[in-house]
């Protein structure tokens, strides 16, 4: 495994991470469990969850499956998106922001959080709200380190420009969606982390699966699969992104490569990647996702990439999620 700083921190976080979206939803506690354990055999160990991933079941089990190993990971958790229907549900104003915290460390048994995640832009909260109940979180122990995920560019740097005057934690960190079908944040978004220091958190690194190349139309849906489990995926079934995942799959093909191991190996190459966060409900997946840790692209390997991807550099996002 390979480690790198997370942004201009000091924190050390494995280049591949293990995203549990699907623990407690696509995959059962046991399956969960096995996933976790391979992923610490492997070396990994940034794992990512957040407070509404499968209603607080992924937090719950990962929680469970930590125990008696909680000081060899680096764990990442969020808050901010809905979890309810009602007025303080949401965002991230101290009231919801503080309640979250304690509901995720209970779920997670620990008595702090590595990296906090503000899930998304809350735009009726002032940042200065925010930053400084994340302050309090920072100054009490509970939290370690801060991060934004779903900002635009210059939401983030409107929130980095706060912390610098004002002398409070700066956000380390930023998720977006990013990988070969969604190159949008090569825009602004890259250039504005590589100068501020900020480390990228990929997600979405495959797609979806789309990357995987399992898809080959949108009316022919794998069994078991991410779209089969969740009718809604089927929206990300669009014709250029399944043509991506097609080409894709045949120049891997030529390389020996699986495709999902060459997606990542791309996306751990890009500037500003800390760590690619990739999903999995078996540990077979995790295994074959690893192999990306040791491709090595060639400039013409790289060229073939860009060029087959140009187009979403300037198409719209794969994937953002806001309030």
């Amino acid at each position: 495994m390979h480690y790198r700083r997370l942004g201009g921190s000091g924190l050390q976080v494995s280049a591949l991470g293990l995203g549990t979206n699907a623990f407690g939803k696509r995959a059962n506690a046991k399956d969960s469990k096995r996933v976790i354990d391979t992923a610490i055999e492997l070396g990994i160990t940034f794992l990512d969850t957040a407070n509404i991933y499968a209603r607080t079941a992924s937090e719950t089990i990962l929680g469970e499956a930590l125990l008696g190993r909680r000081e060899h990971v680096i764990l990442a958790t969020k808050a901010g998106l809905p979890t309810g229907d009602g007025p303080y549900d949401r965002g991230s104003s101290r009231h919801h922001l503080m309640r979250e915290l304690e509901g995720s460390l209970q779920r997670l048994q620990t008595d702090y959080i590595d990296l906090y995640q503000i899930h998304t832009f809350d735009p009726d909260t002032p940042l200065e709200e925010t930053l400084r109940t994340l302050e309090d979180m920072v100054s009490s122990g509970k939290v370690r380190y801060i991060g934004a995920s779903n900002y635009a560019a210059w939401e983030l740097m409107k929130a980095l420009g706060i912390s610098d005057r004002l002398a409070l934690p700066r956000y380390v960190s930023m998720q977006t969606s990013y990988s070969l079908a969604d190159r949008t944040p090569e825009q602004e978004l890259v250039p504005l982390c590589l100068d501020q220091g900020v480390g990228i958190i990929p997600y979405f690194p495959l797609a979806g699966g789309i990357l995987s190349g399992k898809y080959t139309s949108a009316d022919q849906i794998p069994s078991g699969s991410r779209a089969d489990t969740d009718p809604n995926f089927t929206r990300f079934l669009q014709d250029g992104a399944l043509t991506l995942g097609q080409q894709l799959a045949e120049l891997a093909e030529e390389r020996s490569y699986t495709p999902s191991a060459l997606a990542l190996a791309w996306l751990m190459h890009q500037p500003a990647v800390s760590s690619v966060i990739v999903g999995a409900t078996r540990p077979e997946q995790l295994l074959e996702n690893a192999a990306s840790l040791e491709i090595e692209l060639d400039d013409e390997l790289m060229q073939a990439l860009d060029e087959l991807s140009a187009e979403t550099r300037y198409g719209k996002p794969f994937a953002v999620y806001r309030l």
